[in-house]
Formats: C-alpha cells, structure tokens, sequence
C-alpha cells in the first residue's frame, strides 16, 4: 500500500475563511434550486472553522415566494 504525505502547509491553511459566506448561501441556493426547479433562498449561521481546512455552521433553505 502506498503512504501519501500529508501537506501540513496546506491542511492547516483553510481556504474556507477566503469564501465570503455569501457567496456560499448564493452557491447552495443556485444549486438546490437548479435540482428542484423552484427558486431557493439559503441562509448560513453559526460559522466556525476547524483548524484542518474545515467548517461546521447551521444551513437554512427556504422556498422564495415572488411576486408574479
């Protein structure tokens, strides 16, 4: 079996935090609604970074009722 090395310099730089958390609701709102055919709104809480390039936070998506 073949050991990969591990990039510490990478691991513990988390690319995440450079990722507005907007951009992450628009992303994930995009795409829910692209997958179900109705526009979505997607609110992100409780962000916290893990140390080893990851997140944890609360999602919320929503069905956007428009005017018509």
């Amino acid at each position: 079996m073949k050991e990969k090395n591990v990039d510490m310099e990478k691991l513990l730089k988390n690319k995440l935090k450079s990722i507005s958390v907007g951009e992450l609701e628009d992303k994930i709102a995009e795409a829910i609604s692209e997958l179900v055919g109705e526009d979505y709104n997607c609110t992100i809480s409780d962000v916290k970074y893990s140390l080893f390039s990851g997140a944890e936070f609360k999602i919320k998506v929503e069905l956007t009722y428009k005017e018509e």
